[in-house]
């Protein structure tokens, strides 16, 4: 099986981190309108995007928290969907750097096999000459 070329594997990591970044943003955006649509205790759009982040984020700093069972609920879903998407970012920003590292290294092996190549060429070549001279052949 062939291994997408290092510049493509850093591109879809870079993706998958846009990707994650929107879908964060739309499960953000959408725990904060359902926060404020089923708490009473959650009075703007602005403080239910605030109680979804820390409840995404699970920081719960405890200055709004879910009071019905109906936003429980919601906040156990809000939970989960963050705690996902955000461990999907994390783990395409770690590609991206571990990519960037072993593409350095895969560039230095394969400048060290090509050195061993000419090398080797060359060795080739002179055994050839050699064979040729032992054989009375004239050597080129």
């Amino acid at each position: 099986m062939k291994r997408p070329a290092p510049s493509k594997r850093i591109h879809l990591a870079r993706q998958g981190v846009v990707y994650s970044l929107i879908l964060c943003s739309l499960i953000l955006g959408l725990g904060g309108m359902g926060f404020w649509m089923l708490d009473p205790q959650v009075e703007t759009f602005s403080d239910g995007l605030w109680l979804a982040f820390t409840t995404a984020a699970t920081v719960g700093y405890g200055d709004l928290v879910p009071s019905t069972h109906f936003s429980r609920v919601f906040a156990v879903i809000v939970v989960l969907l963050g705690l996902a998407v955000l461990s999907i970012a994390t783990a395409s920003l770690a590609a991206i750097f571990v990519e960037k590292k072993v593409e350095v290294e895969e560039n230095q092996i394969e400048e060290a096999l090509m050195q061993e190549l000419i090398l080797l060429r060359e060795d080739v070549r002179v055994l050839r000459a050699e064979v040729r001279a032992l054989r009375g052949e004239v050597v080129e």
